[in-house]
């Protein structure tokens, strides 16, 4: 697979099942601005794993494609510097998971930690839908059809990647050398946890904190906050350990001197949560004010985010194309090529 020698095939993305939140913008988006600089990045809009569970509400997954477009252009994405493509409408991929699932045993799928929890969060059961359930290997093959050398995730998702890491390790064994095995890039970005500070922050759970905040929702979100329930009155000697605020403080706030003297204070009992999360609300705001102001420009030129996504498809389907001849090689099917 031909590459610009100096670059690096990016592939990362995320499934329209709402709008991005802060979680996102600090476990993923931060990092894909970088890399859309240096490497040749593909954001992948993975429409087909949100149906497999939410397979009841097609619409919602179609609209929420707008949604997830309109954050990735707010936050400073560029079709310029990032392919944006639409799953879907790459059929390869479907084509290449049917090739992965016979490297794959249903054991093996059902020791993966990350399924095994995002099951136990839906509260799947035995009655997990299958698609659900070797939704791993159809990640492997998102990354693999446009032989990505890095994929950019937080660690919770490092099963998944080492899943795909081991069925390239074995199509490569059996059929020849074809994929790059990529490689997982972790975040240096501590991930977040939840408004209540039991799980992250998960769109199902429903304990974010979106990009398209209005400064009124950030009040009653922030307010919400789980922080110390030992620091009843402001003399109470604070802690910080396991108090989101001060954990999206530490996230997003870039003044640390002045965060330091809060901090010490708040642990000395010279301030209380009031001081706390009045800052986190205007630190919030003024990172989320002009992603917002943005956003809102761009949401009244709906045929522009269309277009640009179809061009981001069009030239990821061709990248897959040419994948998807060297795998039918491999598999001696390539029959009328």
């Amino acid at each position: 697979m031909k590459k610009p020698a100096d670059k690096k095939v990016v592939l990362t993305g995320d499934r329209p099942t709402g709008a991005l939140h802060l979680g996102h913008y600090a476990g993923s988006l931060l990092q894909r601005l970088k890399l859309q600089e240096d490497a040749e990045q593909y954001v992948l809009i993975a429409d087909v794993q949100a149906l497999t569970d939410h397979y009841k509400d097609p619409e919602g997954v179609r609209k929420n494609i707008d949604e997830v477009m309109l954050d990735y252009l707010a936050a400073g994405l560029t079709p310029d510097k990032t392919t944006f493509v639409l799953q879907s409408q790459v059929p390869e991929i479907a084509e290449l998971s049917v090739y992965f699932l016979n490297l794959v045993t249903l054991a093996r799928l059902q020791r993966n930690p990350t399924v095994k929890e995002e099951m136990r969060q839906k509260g799947y059961g035995s009655d997990v839908p299958a698609g659900f359930l070797a939704y791993p290997v159809h990640q492997a093959a998102d990354i693999t059809v446009f032989n990505a050398d890095w994929v950019p995730v937080g660690e919770d998702q490092l099963p998944v990647i080492e899943q795909a890491r081991d069925i390239v390790r074995s199509f490569n064994r059996i059929y020849g050398q074809t994929f790059t095995e990529p490689a997982a890039l972790l975040s240096h970005v501590k991930r977040l946890p939840g408004l209540d500070g039991k799980s992250k922050m998960s769109k199902t759970l429903g304990n974010t904190i979106e990009l398209k905040a209005t400064p009124d929702l950030i009040k009653q979100r922030v307010t919400q906050m789980y922080t110390d329930p030992k620091k009843i009155h402001i003399s109470d000697p604070g802690h910080l350990e396991g108090n989101v605020v001060f954990t999206y403080l530490d996230a997003f706030d870039q003044d640390k001197e002045s965060l330091k003297d809060l901090k010490e204070r708040y642990q000395e009992g010279k301030t209380g949560d009031v001081e706390a999360k009045k800052r986190l609300m205007g630190v919030l705001d003024g990172l989320l004010g002009p992603i917002r102001e943005r956003r809102a420009g761009l949401e009244r030129d709906k045929k522009t985010l269309r277009d640009i996504l179809r061009a981001g498809t069009d030239k990821g389907r061709d990248r897959a194309r040419e994948v998807m001849r060297r795998v039918r090689t491999a598999l001696r099917i390539d029959y009328f090529e």
